[in-house]
């Protein structure tokens, strides 16, 4: 598993009814990307170093996958109002 500053990671819940938590990867241990990984939590702006386990996967989006907040499109491409 490698990351970027700006990835996003998701960590699926464990348990039927555990909630998927998102965060945004704010900082780096190792220059290559391996964890662990400085992560800025979603849902209550908590920050932590997380070495993500076997339900963890780096999404590379611009915005949290649950919001679509901040999407810009260009005029001409898909998704333009």
């Amino acid at each position: 598993m490698q990351a970027h500053v700006g990835d996003w990671l998701v960590i699926e819940g464990r348990t039927l009814g555990d909630p998927r938590r998102q965060g945004e990867i704010i900082g780096l241990v190792h220059a290559d990307g391996s964890p662990p990984y400085r992560v800025r939590w979603v849902e209550d702006d908590h920050e932590s170093l997380v070495f993500p386990g076997p339900g963890g996967r780096i999404e590379p989006h611009p915005v949290p996958p649950s919001t679509g907040r901040g999407v810009r499109t260009e005029p001409g491409s898909r998704g333009e109002r």
